[in-house]
């Protein structure tokens, strides 16, 4: 079958940091769903596995096919997979220690995977997965918000608000959660779009955040969802949340968090990483499965919006690597979405 790999971890620049490459139909176990991929979306993870890291030259001996975001119909079921059928249209983000997405077909594991949006097509729901998993887990799991409303009217403080999860993260915070969002931006393009999103204020991330909140009037907020850069933004968020709030990162810091800085407010940090329960097959994987589900649902009666806002045709090597720049340039507003094989 066809699909895009690479050998060796290089710049995008390099046009063998993603090949076209030809492999074996996959194997699955008998909690897997054989998938047939039609559209496939980038996340910033896809380019951090790909990219060259400091001092490593290794080389893969099969090519390491990446990805974690697919919309498809099931080909082929498990012995022991209990909630879908061949023909099914299902959408996932994956397992981030098995074989991607960018590939015609893929064993999943069922629990992580949802039954498509009803209203939407392959390309919109690929948009979808692993921001809308992120963004779900780490407002309502690791912030505690009450996705019923019981928190509404509270304040949260959204950090890059115009990127994939960005853009899922407003609308669930205030269409779902009745929350009031402030969302950062940092151009008019990407300003406009958190707006549309679901964002009450928008303030600039390339500004100090807590003056921008001042200038708001407002002087903290109830919860803090970091999308973009966590060493830059500590002090700041460390600053602007109220006493006993919640923050919650999704962005690796390079540098010591001086978590004392939040002693004296009882206030809690957390990180939320999309890939825990399918890396250490946690008892409530299938909490994802539901998650998805709920999406679809909230999909399916207008009460959230897919993020797509480029697609590029066919899936291949050359429009990979040029998404892969895009995602890289960290100025994409909404998600880039990869759909049909030559």
């Amino acid at each position: 079958m066809k699909a895009i790999g690479l050998y060796r971890y290089l710049p995008i620049e390099d046009e063998h940091s993603l090949v076209d490459v030809y492999v074996d139909r996959p194997q699955t176990s008998s909690r897997d769903l054989l998938v047939a991929v039609q559209a496939i979306s980038v996340n910033p993870v896809d380019t951090k596995v790909r990219a060259p890291k400091p001092g490593d030259t290794s080389r893969e001996e099969k090519a390491r096919i990446l990805g974690w975001d697919a919309a498809g119909e099931v080909l082929a079921v498990g012995a022991e997979v209990e909630h879908y059928a061949v023909g099914d249209r299902v959408y996932y983000a994956g397992d981030i220690t098995r074989p991607g997405s960018y590939c015609q077909m893929q064993p999943v594991d069922e629990r992580i995977v949802g039954r498509m949006p009803k209203s939407l097509d392959y390309q919109q729901a690929a948009a979808l997965p692993l921001t809308g998993l992120t963004a779900w887990e780490a407002l309502f799991d690791r912030l505690e918000i009450s996705p019923r409303g019981d928190d509404a009217g509270k304040s949260i403080l959204i950090i890059g608000g115009a990127g994939g999860v960005g853009s899922i993260a407003v609308q669930l915070a205030s269409k779902l959660a009745g929350l009031k969002v402030i969302a950062s931006a940092s151009r008019t393009r990407s300003g406009i779009w958190v707006k549309r999103m679901g964002a009450r204020h928008l303030v600039n991330h390339r500004n100090d955040l807590h003056r921008e909140l001042r200038d708001l009037y407002i002087e903290s907020v109830d919860y803090i969802l970091c999308l973009n850069d966590t060493d830059q933004h500590w002090r700041a968020m460390a600053s602007a949340i109220a006493p006993q709030g919640k923050i919650c990162s999704i962005v690796d810091n390079k540098e010591p968090l001086q978590l004392n800085l939040l002693k004296s407010k009882s206030a809690t940090f957390s990180w939320e990483f999309m890939f825990t329960r399918a890396m250490y097959q946690t008892p409530d994987m299938i909490r994802q499965q539901e998650i998805l589900n709920e999406i679809s649902r909230l999909i399916d009666r207008g009460k959230l919006t897919t993020t797509v806002n480029q697609v590029m045709e066919p899936i291949n090597a050359a429009n990979l690597r040029e998404a892969h720049r895009l995602v890289e340039g960290g100025r994409t507003i909404g998600k880039i979405v990869l759909s049909g094989w030559e």
